[in-house]
């Protein structure tokens, strides 16, 4: 059976674009470096650069990070969920460590500083992590994945140094998805409009002088498909206390 030209040039199309479609649904790792860093009970630091105070420590199970700046984002990156490995097959574990971003720092040309608890679920069983700690600094590859807290998506803690009614400041402590909050604002209802509040460092936003009553709240949201602005289905009641902790119950994704 003879085949006509355009049928043959058909043919090695396919053939060559075969090897791409089946690529192209691979996920993808980027590669780096990971340490860890001391803590006496294997947690988190509780004077992290997010602000997370003793929560960070504990959330994930006390498998933390602290990130390189290209991960940081000035404070953005906090709360954001990566899959870290390990590549060396007699050690490593397939899975690896699911770790949540509480801090910054950046060692021996690292994306990841883990707590010992996250360092330690780099390996296959108790033994190959301890021979992995000996490395002191592993090859890694790593991915942003989505965080689930159930069924919480944006959760945030009125600031320890919030006054009512003179100063108010939140503490972002977590976002579900693979967003990040980026900005936060604050409803004026005597001007009847939005206004920014400031990054004070970390996932710490905060408000000079915040409006009586009944505070309203809404987000900016961003992923690497954009970002979008999302208000808070609650108010925060007008005798609001530092510590307080409320989830908005925000779907943003």
């Amino acid at each position: 059976m003879e085949f006509g030209f355009k049928y043959q040039i058909s043919l090695v199309c396919v053939i060559l674009l075969f090897p791409v479609l089946c690529n192209c649904n691979k996920e993808y790792y980027a590669k780096s470096r990971a340490s860890y860093y001391g803590t006496s009970d294997g947690y988190g630091n509780s004077r992290g650069a997010c602000g997370f105070g003793d929560y960070g420590k504990i959330v994930n199970d006390g498998s933390v990070a602290a990130v390189s700046a290209k991960l940081w984002k000035n404070g953005g990156g906090c709360g954001a969920c990566y899959q870290v490995r390990c590549k060396i097959p007699q050690y490593c574990d397939d899975n690896g460590a699911y770790v949540v971003v509480t801090d910054y720092g950046e060692g021996d040309r690292t994306d990841f500083i883990l707590s010992p608890r996250a360092f330690s679920r780099l390996g296959r069983n108790a033994v190959t992590s301890e021979k992995l700690k000996k490395y002191g600094v592993l090859d890694v590859e790593y991915k942003r994945v989505p965080c689930t807290f159930k069924g919480n998506n944006i959760v945030y803690e009125i600031n320890e140094n919030s006054r009512n009614p003179g100063y108010f400041a939140i503490n972002i402590l977590y976002v579900g998805g693979t967003y990040e909050v980026t900005a936060v604002e604050i409803w004026q209802k005597q001007q009847h409009q939005w206004e920014a509040m400031r990054r004070s460092y970390g996932a710490v936003f905060d408000f000079a002088n915040p409006p009586e009553g009944e505070i309203r709240l809404r987000f900016q949201v961003s992923s690497n498909v954009g970002s979008n602005w999302v208000g808070s289905r609650f108010t925060i009641p007008a005798g609001w206390k530092a510590g307080a902790t409320y989830s908005t119950k925000i779907q943003p994704y």
